[in-house]
């Protein structure tokens, strides 16, 4: 092992992983541990933040004991958007809404309306349900005794480092992700702040990614006493830890799935179709345009729950080849993002019959989730962003041949799967390193594992015929 490492902690939406990183970007040591996102109303997501701290130290003590070197500092990143109404202190006042979360579809049509099409250009994205501002706009209706208690309304790893240090604050990357931050003057916007009704001293402080945040007290456990950085957001720290240039891009499978694209100025998408956010670092240091798809392994979870099946079932009937006879699947369990920006939107198949086999609506999931991350795809090409091919894949879809395959094919773009499944935790881990001197390299591709875009007939009819549903997928 390397004379060095650093701890990163990647919160995701139904895991959080804790990973060992050497001084030469290896994983040395890893732990993952899930947690529940639950649905009390249609529409809602919600997890309990002390499932978060609970999971998290217990990954991190599985780490720690492995370990022959005690770590120089830790790193972190999270899943955007979504709102931790907390007290000084960090104890929560009500469940974490997540970036799920389409309650306030009411209130995110309503801050558009107040703002405009310009104004949300500075904010990098269109307003819509999940993102902090209108959540907080649904709080300030539905809940004002929350909000008149709170202290803080914090995003998720930043919600995590407070109760681990006592100190609040928030990077450049996740506050460009909560649609109340000026993406062109890097603060928090005055208008969108006062669109949103929010309380501005709810906000954190924005400081530099790379910043150290604090020493980790006793609720840290094994990792009591270790400096934290303030950390990122999941996608930025996934562009940090590819370390990618200007020009190139990376997509990115896990609970959604994101295709990102590193641009040299915040020049946003005038479609809002898809986002542009700030990436890891100092504020104004660089962006991306990102395409954000709700219905990645959110959607084939349900889906596969539906099914009484498994991922390895659903890959394997896959590898067996998509027939013509096959239903259709559109996977929007949670509304969708890019290109559609429809909260209503709603999972369903089309062509079922009496001769359809369980095979069949397997592969058909896995299908629609790689054809809802080719629309994504196609808006962040439209939008004058497209990244430098051969694309980087990573994330747990990336390690499936039949369906990577089936990607390159429906997005018409060359993709190179990364060496490591995440490259978030190593771009948590990237800064971490950073914040004490360490010059941490990016997690590298596999040379030898481009997957070129295949001539299909069968799959340009299904995917015509299922853009084409999408309209009739509405739940409205």
């Amino acid at each position: 092992m390397s004379s060095m490492t650093v701890v990163g902690i990647d919160l995701g939406t139904q895991s959080v992983k804790v990973a060992a990183v050497d001084d030469e970007g290896r994983v040395v040591a890893s732990a993952t541990r899930p947690y529940a996102v639950t649905s009390p109303h249609p529409g809602w997501a919600e997890t309990d933040p002390a499932e978060w701290l609970a999971a998290t130290v217990d990954a991190a003590d599985e780490v720690m004991s492995g370990l022959t070197v005690q770590p120089e500092a830790v790193g972190l990143s999270g899943q955007m958007h979504g709102v931790v109404a907390c007290t000084s202190d960090g104890t929560p006042l009500r469940p974490a809404i997540t970036w799920a979360d389409s309650r306030s579809a009411q209130q995110a049509a309503r801050i558009a309306a107040e703002l405009g099409p310009a104004e949300l250009a500075r904010l990098g994205s269109a307003a819509f349900p999940g993102f902090a501002g209108p959540t907080l706009a649904w709080l300030a209706e539905h809940e004002p005794d929350t909000l008149a208690r709170a202290r803080w309304a914090l995003q998720a790893k930043d919600w995590l480092r407070l109760v681990l240090t006592g100190q609040a604050a928030t990077d450049p990357s996740d506050a460009s992700g909560t649609l109340l931050y000026d993406i062109v003057d890097g603060r928090w916007s005055d208008s969108a702040v006062a669109a949103a009704r929010v309380r501005p001293d709810l906000l954190a402080p924005i400081t530099s990614s790379s910043a150290v945040g604090g020493e980790i007290g006793v609720a840290g456990r094994s990792l009591a006493g270790l400096p934290v950085v303030i950390g990122g957001a999941d996608a930025a720290c996934g562009v940090r830890g590819l370390g990618l240039p200007t020009g190139r891009g990376a997509i990115a499978l896990g609970t959604g799935a994101q295709i990102s694209s590193v641009l040299d100025s915040p020049r946003p998408d005038q479609t809002l179709r898809t986002h542009t956010f700030a990436t890891t670092g100092d504020i104004g240091e660089a962006w991306y345009r990102l395409g954000a798809v709700q219905s990645g392994g959110l959607a084939l979870e349900r889906a596969l729950a539906w099914l009484g099946a498994d991922t390895a079932e659903a890959q394997r009937a896959l590898a067996q080849g998509i027939e013509s006879s096959d239903p259709l699947f559109w996977p929007f369990v949670a509304g969708e993002r890019s290109p559609y920006l429809d909260p209503t939107l709603r999972a369903g198949w089309s062509g079922l019959s009496l001769g359809t086999s369980r095979e069949a609506m397997l592969r058909s999931v896995l299908e629609g989730m790689a054809y809802t991350v080719a629309a994504a795809y196609d808006a962040v090409r439209e939008s004058g962003a497209a990244p430098a091919e051969p694309v980087t894949l990573l994330g747990g879809g990336s390690r499936d041949p039949a369906y990577v395959r089936l990607l390159a094919t429906a997005l018409d773009a060359a993709l190179q799967p990364a060496e490591v499944g995440d490259a978030t935790v190593v771009g948590a881990s990237r800064l971490a390193g950073m914040a004490v001197g360490r010059a941490i390299p990016p997690a590298g591709v596999r040379e030898d594992a481009i997957v070129t875009p295949r001539a299909d007939d069968l799959v340009d009819e299904r995917r015509a015929r299922w853009s084409s549903g999408v309209e009739g997928s509405s739940g409205t």
